[in-house]
């Protein structure tokens, strides 16, 4: 970085941090934030402070949240005998473009990855077992991502909801196999959902 001033280098190595940013991309979001005016720079500036100040975690689910619940878990309209485990917030807005879904959800934070040192500890998964414990969801679909992390954790999650009572199923493929939800198709995702299939 000793071809910058210390100021854009220190944006530089922030940029970098972002997922998804290497050098080449955070030195164009680094020259495109430097040749706009400084009102562009301060409303991008307080937005990430707001966002940080005013978000967390809903109570319920786990989806983000700017009270103690999220949208969908405060609106009456959803049903809740049906719930989808999704692995992240953005997985939520996956299967809300869909259309298809009006059940509530279950955000899991992520996915076991025993090589990432990712157990069921470190997940909502305590979470889940309770609530579906505490009776009056009838089915719960499984719509953790199509690839190894994903599949462990939807098997690991059917051996624990079953004995509930609950009926289990899984999200169909007809999303690509490694794939994320959150890059999936409008289309795609919602044949997938009307197409899950009960779990063994």
């Amino acid at each position: 970085m000793a071809f910058y001033a210390p100021p854009i280098a220190r944006l530089l190595e922030e940029l970098e941090r972002l997922p998804g940013i290497g050098p080449k991309s955070a030195q164009r979001l680094a020259y495109h934030i430097l040749r706009g005016d400084a009102e562009s720079a301060a409303r991008l500036a307080e937005a990430i402070v707001e966002v940080k100040r005013s978000i967390r975690f809903c109570e319920r689910c786990f989806n983000f949240a700017e009270g103690e619940l999220c949208d969908i878990c405060a609106d009456p309209t959803r049903d809740p005998a049906m719930l989808c485990v999704v692995e992240e917030p953005r997985d939520v807005v996956a299967v809300e473009r869909t259309g298809e879904f009006r059940g509530t959800y279950h955000v899991l934070q992520g996915a076991i990855s025993p090589i990432d040192g990712i157990g069921p500890d470190q997940l909502r998964v305590r979470e889940l077992v309770d609530r579906v414990g505490r009776g009056g969801i009838v089915e719960a679909i499984i719509a953790t991502d199509p690839d190894i992390e994903g599949e462990t954790t939807a098997l690991y999650l059917a051996r624990l909801l079953k004995p509930l009572g609950v009926r289990v199923t899984r999200i169909a493929s007809g999303l690509p196999v490694g794939g994320d939800l959150e890059y999936a198709d409008e289309v795609t995702l919602g044949k997938a959902l009307e197409a899950r299939r009960e779990m063994e």
